[in-house]
């Protein structure tokens, strides 16, 4: 969970490094919550509240995304390769397992 905070705390903290740790960790417990709330609360108020809670969380899982690309030596613009049909997302989801540089790197230690 100290995760899932450390990176709502950075809302939108665009420059320095995410491990391979927060960024999981971020995702998972994020889709744990989506869930939750659009199986609770889906159906009672018409999936207003699963749809604030995406629109809340979308700044920082950008922001995330683009640290975690900037851990592995890329920038962040990568992060727009998203909007290329199916291959966008194969690419993203292999530059986000990827180990992070060793040591420092243009973005920070």
């Amino acid at each position: 969970m100290n995760w899932y905070l450390e990176v709502l705390k950075k809302y939108v903290e665009f420059n320095g490094r995410a491990r391979r740790t927060e960024y999981w960790m971020f995702a998972l417990i994020n889709i744990i919550v989506s869930l939750v709330l659009a199986f609770l609360l889906g159906r009672v108020l018409g999936g207003v509240i699963p749809a604030l809670y995406s629109l809340a969380v979308l700044l920082p899982s950008i922001a995330v995304t683009i640290r975690r690309l900037h851990d592995t030596g890329r920038i962040g613009w990568w992060w727009l390769i998203v909007f290329v049909p199916v291959i966008g997302w194969i690419v993203l989801l292999i530059f986000m397992v990827l180990d992070s540089d060793a040591g420092e790197n243009q973005y920070g230690p």
